[in-house]
C-alpha cells in the first residue's frame, strides 16, 4: 500500500475512495483496522468519528494511521466532509495536529474543496454551488449546523496552534509558488493551513505541491492529483480491478435529512414502493423490524424505498421529546437491523443514503473491506463487499448525487 487515508464517516471513506480508484490506483475501503489487508495501493479506512468526542476521535484516528503506516504507505489523508461537518468544539483540528505529531510533520493543508459537487473554497470562505455555506440547508444539520462559511475561523476554534492561508491567487501560480507559501506559513508557527480551491485544476496543483508531505488534510477533491504523483516515480500498477457482478434483489434505505436527500427520495418514490419512518412513531415502538420486513416481501421485485428523511422541523419534534443524539441512534439502529436481515435472507443491493446512516449498515454488515468499483454520480462509487457472497453497496453523503440518484444506484450496483 502506498497511499492510505482515514475518512470520518463511511460515506466520505467511499468517497475518498471513488477519487483515487479514478485517478488509477487499486484502491480498497476498510470498515476499522487489524483485518487482513488484500493486495492494493491504496486503502481508506471508513471510521465514524465525525460527531464523537475530541478525545475519541484523536484516539481512533492515531490508531488506524499507525495501522496504515504498518502496511508500508508513505503518504496519509486525513478526509473530512466538503462541507467541513463540524462545531466549534469539533475535532477536525485536533485529530489533524495529532496526525502531525505523529508523523514529525510541520504543516498539513486543509482544503474542503471539491469542484464536481459544487463545493469551492475561495479567499478561505466555503461556497456550495453560488451560496455561501452558512446560507445552505448546512445551517439546519442536526449534528453539525455550520453557521461560519470561514474555515479559517472555523478552524482556529478547533486548533491549538494559529492557523494560516494559501489565496487562490497564489495557487494559481502553480505548485512551487504553492510550496513557497505554504513554507513561510510553517515559519510563521501555522501548522494547518486553509487552501483556496475552485476548480479540479488548482486542486491538481495543490497535490503537486505536497506530493513530498506526509499529511494531507480535505475533502475527497485533495486526492485528485496524488496518483499522478506515484505514477510519476513508476509506483502504480497499469492493471484494471475487476469487481464482481450482484444480483438482485435490492432496497434503498435513506436516513439523511439533507434538501438533496429529501429531492432525491420524492423522485424515487414516484415509481416505487416508498415507506417514510416516523421518528416518533419509531420511538413509541410503533414500527418494528419485523414489520418492515413483511412489508418489503410485499413488494419483491419493486425495489422499494424505506426513508425516516424529512424536513428538519419534522425531525426536531422527536428530538425535543427524546433527544437528538437518541433520536438518531434508534434510527441507525435501525436502519441498521432491517439491513442485516434483509441481507441475510436474500438481498444482495443495498443503496443507502446519510453518511450516518451508511456506518451503522456497513458496521452491521460486518463488511471488513470492500472492493471500489465504477462511478455512479460525483463522489459516489460502487462498492462490492463479501456476507455469504458478494453484497453490492452505495454509500451517499446527505448532499450528494443528481436528483435520479437511487434509481441509478439500483441499476449500477452490481454490475461489473
Amino acid at each position: 500500500m502506498l497511499l492510505g487515508a482515514i475518512a470520518d464517516d463511511f460515506t466520505g471513506a467511499s468517497d475518498l475512495a471513488n477519487t483515487l480508484a479514478k485517478g488509477g490506483m487499486a484502491t480498497m475501503q476498510f470498515s476499522g483496522i487489524g483485518q487482513e489487508i488484500p493486495a492494493c495501493e491504496a486503502g481508506v479506512v471508513a471510521l465514524k468519528t465525525r460527531s464523537v468526542p475530541v478525545a475519541d476521535a484523536v484516539t481512533q484516528s492515531v490508531e488506524a494511521v499507525k495501522w496504515l503506516l504498518d502496511a508500508g504507505c508513505e503518504q496519509i489523508i486525513f478526509k473530512y466532509c466538503s462541507t467541513f461537518d463540524s462545531t466549534p468544539e469539533g475535532n477536525i483540528g485536533p485529530v489533524a495536529e495529532a496526525l502531525l505529531d505523529l508523523l514529525g510533520e510541520e504543516t498539513a493543508v486543509v482544503c474542503p474543496a471539491f469542484p464536481g459537487a459544487g463545493r469551492r473554497l475561495f479567499m478561505g470562505h466555503l461556497f456550495v454551488g453560488d451560496r455561501l455555506l452558512s446560507e445552505t440547508g448546512m445551517r439546519h444539520h442536526p449534528l453539525t449546523p455550520m453557521n461560519d462559511p470561514d474555515i479559517r475561523r472555523w478552524l482556529a476554534l478547533q486548533a491549538r496552534y494559529p492557523v494560516g492561508s494559501v489565496d487562490l491567487d497564489t495557487v494559481r501560480k502553480g505548485a512551487e509558488a504553492i510550496r513557497a507559501a505554504l513554507a513561510s506559513e510553517r515559519n510563521e508557527g501555522r501548522r494547518l493551513i486553509v487552501t483556496d480551491a475552485v476548480d479540479d485544476a488548482d486542486l491538481l496543483a495543490i497535490g503537486q505541491a505536497v506530493a513530498d508531505q506526509r499529511l494531507i488534510t480535505g475533502g475527497s477533491g485533495i486526492a485528485q492529483g496524488l496518483p499522478a504523483n506515484f505514477r510519476a516515480k513508476g509506483k502504480l500498477s497499469a492493471s484494471a480491478v475487476e469487481i464482481p457482478s450482484v444480483a438482485d434483489p435490492a432496497i434503498v434505505l435513506c436516513g439523511s435529512c439533507s434538501t438533496a436527500s429529501q429531492n432525491q427520495v420524492a423522485v424515487y418514490a414516484k415509481n416505487h414502493p416508498a415507506f417514510a419512518l416516523d421518528p416518533l412513531a419509531l420511538m413509541r415502538g410503533e414500527i418494528t423490524v419485523d414489520a418492515m420486513v413483511r412489508w418489503v416481501d410485499e413488494h419483491k421485485g419493486q425495489t422499494p424505498i424505506i426513508y425516516s428523511t424529512a424536513a428538519p422541523e419534522a425531525v426536531s419534534d422527536a428530538q425535543a421529546r427524546f433527544g437528538r443524539e437518541t433520536v438518531s441512534g434508534r434510527i441507525e439502529d435501525f436502519f441498521a437491523r432491517l439491513a442485516r436481515h434483509l441481507v441475510d435472507t436474500g438481498t444482495r443491493r443495498v443503496i443507502v443514503g446519510g453518511g450516518e446512516t451508511s456506518g451503522a449498515v456497513v458496521e452491521a454488515l460486518q463488511l471488513p473491506s470492500l472492493q471500489v468499483g465504477h462511478e455512479i454520480d460525483p463522489g459516489v462509487p460502487v462498492l462490492v463487499g463479501w456476507r455469504n457472497g458478494p453484497v453490492g453497496l452505495a454509500l451517499k453523503s446527505g448532499n450528494f448525487g443528481a436528483p435520479d440518484f437511487f434509481e441509478k444506484a439500483v441499476a449500477e450496483v452490481g454490475r461489473p
